[in-house]
């Protein structure tokens, strides 16, 4: 396979960046390159991947969809996979999270949740809340609004602090409670961990924290779980670990089992009730084209039967306690400042400028991609939720042997 010149790719700088590895086909947790190489996908194709890769369920109900209907626009029209697919999300969910938007991508998830939050207050006469609380260490997504919620700082979008909406970026109230005023709408938060910004891990008390913030000045409680969800940090949202309820989720990566893009928002009745008038502008203007699509749907359907088949929860707790027993000793490497562990997410963080290339764990039969900030590197392991003991080993011995 020769890879174009023609392509930009994505976090690249193609002034010094080295040749993108060319995969030809994937199966379970491994990738196929053409030069006949075999790797273990260590992040699982960015946390997608949850069942490996080319399940047969998933890719029969994706075979099957494409039969009859591959898409149809969701403005005016109905589709059943979406249908279907709302209905058992918020079967999934605590009440009273009731209501779902569909988009493609986790990004725009986070855009039209912030939509949703800013233009409830405005709707009911409240339009001095323009406010979004975010936090040290975020990542929410690459789109304008998305950026300004990133670390101004250390965040990789640091050069956009200020545009998008009106962002308020503070420490995670880990230690003291969270007082908010009467200008913020809402209060954005990935539950657990901090994913692409630094893989940091909190506990349960910090969204306990913020939940009653929120109730205490009438703002909204967003939980961005396009991460975190589907047992990547043990059960099956985070939000049902720390037992805490919001008002808004997002959710995608692995909810098609990384085959096809898809996100959702689901909503309270609460805030979907603040949109309903005789007024057309009130309505949330926003509709992506391939909004709802049906192959993506049926994908989710399938990926969604798999968690249902297996007990995920003690699976991911098994692959936990495999990644600290295997990452742990990791401790003791040069420039090595911290291991750390929660459900499926490995984290070996390492001073600034010292985390090896990507090469070289390739070189190892290994695809590892590590996290480069502003104030550490970090190389983590992020793999599918049903790696084997032989693929976890040669993702750890890479790590060992290349650290």
């Amino acid at each position: 396979m020769e890879c174009a010149p023609h392509v930009w790719r994505p976090y690249c700088q193609h002034e010094t960046a080295p040749p993108p590895l060319p995969v030809v086909g994937a199966h379970g947790c491994r990738l196929h390159l053409s030069d006949g190489r075999e790797l273990v996908d260590g992040i699982a194709s960015w946390w997608t991947a949850a069942h490996g890769y080319n399940h047969p369920h998933i890719r029969a109900r994706v075979s099957a969809q494409l039969a009859t209907l591959p898409h149809v626009a969701f403005g005016g029209l109905a589709n059943e996979p979406a249908y279907t697919l709302a209905k058992r999300l918020v079967g999934m969910m605590p009440a009273p999270l009731s209501r779902v938007f569909f988009v493609e991508s986790g990004s725009v998830a986070v855009e039209v949740a912030l939509k949703m939050s800013l233009q409830s207050f405005a709707n009911r006469g409240e339009s001095q809340r323009r406010k979004i609380v975010c936090f040290e260490d975020a990542y929410h997504g690459d789109t304008l609004a998305t950026m300004s919620l990133s670390d101004p700082v250390s965040g990789m979008h640091r050069a956009f602090t200020g545009t998008g909406v009106d962002a308020v970026h503070l420490p995670l109230p880990v230690d003291a409670n969270l007082t908010l005023s009467n200008d913020v709408a809402a209060v954005i938060v990935e539950p657990l961990s901090q994913c692409a910004g630094g893989m940091r891990f909190h506990g349960a008390e910090v969204l306990r924290r913020l939940r009653r913030a929120c109730d205490d000045s009438g703002a909204l409680l967003i939980f961005d779980e396009i991460a975190t969800g589907f047992f990547r940090t043990g059960a099956r949202f985070a939000m049902g670990t720390a037992g805490v309820t919001p008002d808004i989720v997002t959710l995608g990566k692995a909810l098609t089992g990384g085959t096809l893009p898809l996100a959702a928002v689901v909503a309270s009745d609460a805030v979907f009730d603040k949109f309903l008038s005789s007024r057309t502008e009130d309505a949330l203007q926003h509709g992506p084209t391939y909004m709802g699509n049906a192959l993506a749907c049926a994908a989710a359907h399938a990926s969604l039967d798999l968690f249902e088949r297996a007990d995920y929860t003690q699976l991911v707790k098994a692959l936990s306690n495999k990644l600290e027993s295997r990452l742990r000793p990791l401790a003791a490497k040069n420039d090595v400042t911290d291991v750390r562990v929660l459900g499926a997410l490995g984290v070996v963080e390492m001073k600034r400028g010292t985390a090896p290339q990507a090469a070289a764990f390739a070189e190892r039969g290994a695809f590892i991609r590590p996290l480069r900030l502003a104030h550490a590197d970090v190389v983590y392991l992020a793999p599918p939720l049903v790696i084997d003991d032989t693929d976890l080993d040669v993702l750890a011995t890479a790590l060992g042997s290349t650290l």
